[in-house]
């Protein structure tokens, strides 16, 4: 009997925060309480030649030289290079930001551990690489693969509103649902669908990566960490599926939020919970199964440039930096710019990678990808399944697209220019179009 083409294994590590660690990177108030824990989960491809890695943290962001730490430490682990290591962060606030470049530019004007708790994020790396390795060891063979989607139903809108005298605004954030204007003004631009790839062993289904464009917040700020309910959702599905790892991942997200129907309650996080619970459920009940009979790899290095204007402008960065007199909190920041400022510097690009199925396309954005992009995507391979994840490399903040910069989108977590959109939409298709 020939040895099956194509194996997989899947993997989770624990990578709930300390207390008293510092979430989102500028939080004021750090963790105090563990709610419910952080995960790490994911699985390795092996069969594309060199094995290809997915894992999802229930993370803010990992950044610059963390990110690079991130894939080599998974690599390793795995025996492959680390361009075919997808790592993706939920973005929960309350919980880590991580980038090396911010973290020894904090320790050198005196603020060791001050972004993030160094130890700790070595810990992490080490107990996720022994998960990876595990999942080689128990590897099992995938025959293949399953698409399918589910609508969810109120849940997800867009930060872009009109106000009534034609104003517009991108103030709509996660717990806006308290605000009767934001409450009521539609929906908004947004990806209804949870779109769902699972992995099977002929009748026998082995893993489930379910994606949704939202920023997966019910509450944040008062350090209770928590995978919110996006995490929440999944458990439930993890409970109806016991032998099937269920993975989720953020879709591009930047300019999506729960705002809409959200008023940061403990009933409003019940109700989202159930409303994506249900859109996971649909697609993985209307899931059509296709033989996996190719498995490609495309990545292509995509250049995005450092929005070098006002605040940003370095020197002005690390006068920040340097001013003890300035809060944590905007040192912190500054940082973080500064970081981003030396890798674009250095000529390190963001590896945009794409995993082929045949019967379907994984991709991987960085940062907060505005929803436009996967939507983009999908127009692009509109005769396949294309499944966009975002919160892949984070240094980019924002990534908005040209219309937005046009309606006056600014944020302090905007690290690239207008114009960027043009060298998002070519990586898009030299990896989906080869």
């Amino acid at each position: 009997m020939n040895e099956p083409a194509f194996r997989i294994g899947t993997f989770s590590a624990d990578v709930t925060v300390p207390l008293d660690h510092r979430c989102m990177g500028v939080l004021p108030t750090k963790t105090k309480f563990v709610k419910d824990p952080l995960e790490a989960r994911g699985f390795v491809l092996l069969g594309a030649e060199k094995p290809i890695v997915v894992v999802a943290v229930d993370w803010c962001e990992i950044r610059n030289g963390a990110y690079d730490q991130w894939r080599e430490a998974v690599a390793s682990a795995a025996g492959t290079s680390r361009e075919r290591v997808l790592v993706t962060s939920l973005h929960q606030h309350d919980a880590p930001v991580v980038d090396a470049g911010a973290a020894k530019l904090l320790r050198d004007v005196g603020l060791p551990n001050e972004l993030y708790d160094e130890a700790f994020h070595a810990e992490v790396l080490q107990r996720v690489s022994a998960a990876v390795k595990d999942a080689l060891s128990k590897a099992v063979p995938v025959t293949h693969v399953g698409t399918g989607q589910g609508k969810v139903e109120k849940l997800a809108s867009n930060r872009r509103v009109v106000r009534e005298d034609g104003r517009v605004t991108f103030g709509r954030g996660s717990r806006s649902g308290g605000d009767a204007f934001m409450s009521a003004a539609p929906e908004g631009q947004i990806d209804p669908f949870v779109k769902t790839i699972s992995f099977w062993n002929e009748k026998t289904p082995i893993a489930a990566l379910s994606v949704y464009s939202i920023h997966p917040m019910s509450t944040y700020g008062e350090g209770l960490i928590s995978a919110d309910f996006v995490g929440l959702a999944r458990r439930l599905r993890q409970h109806d599926l016991p032998d099937v790892m269920q993975i989720y991942a953020s879709g591009c997200s930047g300019d999506t939020t729960a705002g809409k129907y959200n008023d940061g309650s403990d009933a409003a996080r019940h109700k989202m919970t159930q409303r994506l619970y249900q859109g996971m459920k649909q697609a993985w009940e209307t899931s059509k199964t296709t033989p996996l009979t190719k498995m490609q790899f495309r990545s292509t290095p995509l250049r995005l440039e450092f929005y070098e204007h006002g605040n940003l402008e370095p020197a002005k960065l690390q006068a920040t930096l340097n001013d003890a007199e300035r809060r944590a909190e905007d040192r912190i920041l500054a940082a973080m710019g500064l970081s981003s400022h030396q890798r674009v510097a250095a000529d390190q690009p963001i590896d945009f990678p794409c995993v082929d199925f045949g019967a379907a396309q994984l991709l991987l954005f960085p940062g907060e990808s505005f929803v436009g992009y996967q939507l983009m995507a999908q127009q692009m391979r509109a005769d396949s399944f294309v499944v966009s994840m975002g919160y892949g490399e984070c240094w980019t903040g924002y990534v908005p697209l040209n219309s937005s910069f046009g309606d006056g989108f600014h944020d302090s977590w905007l690290w690239v220019p207008p114009g960027s959109e043009n060298r998002m939409q070519q990586a898009i298709q030299k990896v989906l179009l080869p």
